[in-house]
């Protein structure tokens, strides 16, 4: 997979902005306010996702390229590189999870905001 096809799967979702707050090579997508998914688009390419702690650990322990969170809380945040053999069916599933999972914790006015969209 690349960060092209990531990026424009993120952006697709509903509710969903993309922002450089860190700096020009981090690009940051979330859905309303809160951060879902974050790039790295310097070499070695990766994404981090949010994911529910136990399948973080779980899928650390299955993949090579699934790691702690880079700069992330390793409780919640994995890392997985994108030169790997992990398909796209898998990596665009971790993307919804994440996606999901932080727009489940959202405010009720927020996730109001987010079915009119």
């Amino acid at each position: 997979m690349d960060l092209e096809t990531v990026r424009e799967y993120c952006l697709s979702k509903n509710g969903v902005t993309e922002s450089l707050p860190f700096d020009e090579d981090t690009p940051v997508y979330k859905v309303m306010v809160k951060m879902f998914c974050l790039a790295n688009l310097t070499p070695p390419f990766s994404i981090n996702l949010k994911c529910d702690p136990e399948k973080a650990v779980e899928l650390r322990e299955k993949y090579d390229d699934v790691q702690p969170g880079y700069h992330m809380s390793k409780i919640h945040w994995n890392t997985i590189f994108l030169a790997t053999n992990i398909s796209d069916k898998l990596i665009f599933e971790w993307i919804d999870d994440s996606y999901n999972l932080v727009a489940s914790k959202l405010s009720k006015s927020d996730k109001a905001k987010l079915v009119k969209k």
